[in-house]
């Protein structure tokens, strides 16, 4: 199995399919390169898709210390530089998408784009930022967690979608393709990253980013708030947003087709190919 190894000795696990511009996919919180499942198989066929794990996720291999955005973000630029990639579209999800803003600074040289998909660059509600959650919310899943990992899992996964978002039949392929082939992140990293999603605060970082940037957000998202995505594109100087009424923080799961319309009809701006 491909590894790359980071900071502090840790070995972060990747996959790679296809040929073409390389098209490097970022996993939210708890998950792994796993949940880009449905856009790796039709993606695959004209760029270079490359998914990884997270330290800490999937089987990635995580340290016995804090885990900081930057350490996820060296992850990124660990892989960049093994895979040796250029004119890359680094593709966020969720937490992912903090983590491509902590290593826009790194990479920028090698980047062609970014899509930031259900994000925010600050998780956590402030004065000067209505567009979080409150501060107990992660607080209480932090402690949920503790209580029953396993439990707490099941019910942030019921959480992604909107009601009615999934039928039956969508619910058990995602939850069989993706979430149970997956591996659940150790309980203590779990914890651990939740609190650095939690205080990362990356908005200093939007106006520097110059390259074309997509953002996709579900209109019903109540993980990471669709103003959250409005407020980013404002920021960002080469942005376009598209809301997907109804759908709620994972709408590459529960719409892959839709979703990976949007994204490749971008790409080919970007790189002239369907």
């Amino acid at each position: 199995m491909p590894f790359v190894e980071s900071v502090r000795g840790v070995n972060i696990y990747y996959e790679g399919i296809g040929d073409g511009p390389p098209l490097v996919f970022l996993h939210g919180w708890s998950m792994s390169g796993r949940v880009w499942r449905f856009q790796a198989e039709e993606l695959a066929s004209a760029y270079r898709v490359i998914t990884l794990d997270l330290r800490g996720h999937g089987l990635s291999a995580v340290s016995g210390e804090a885990i900081a955005m930057e350490d996820f973000a060296r992850d990124v630029t660990a892989l960049f530089d093994r895979l040796d990639l250029t004119h890359a579209t680094l593709i966020g999800w969720s937490m992912g998408v903090q983590v491509a803003l902590a290593a826009y600074h790194a990479v920028r040289s090698r980047l062609a784009a970014l899509v930031l998909v259900s994000g925010t660059p600050l998780f956590t509600a402030s004065a000067d930022y209505p567009h979080g959650l409150p501060p107990t919310e992660a607080k209480g899943m932090g402690v949920r967690l503790k209580r029953d990992y396993h439990k707490s899992m099941g019910e942030f996964f019921r959480r992604m979608f909107a009601a009615d978002e999934l039928s039956r039949e969508q619910e058990n392929r995602i939850a069989r393709g993706i979430v149970m082939e997956g591996k659940l992140p150790d309980p203590e990293a779990a914890r651990r990253s939740l609190e650095t999603l939690a205080t990362a605060d990356l908005r200093a970082v939007l106006a520097s980013v110059d390259l074309p940037v997509l953002l996709i957000h579900g209109g019903s998202d109540t993980i990471c708030l669709p103003a959250a995505s409005r407020y980013m594109a404002e920021r960002l100087p080469n942005a376009r947003l598209k809301i997907l009424e109804g759908l709620g923080h994972a709408p590459f799961l529960s719409r892959p087709a839709e979703f990976n319309a949007i994204v490749k009809e971008f790409l080919q701006g970007v790189y002239g190919r369907d």
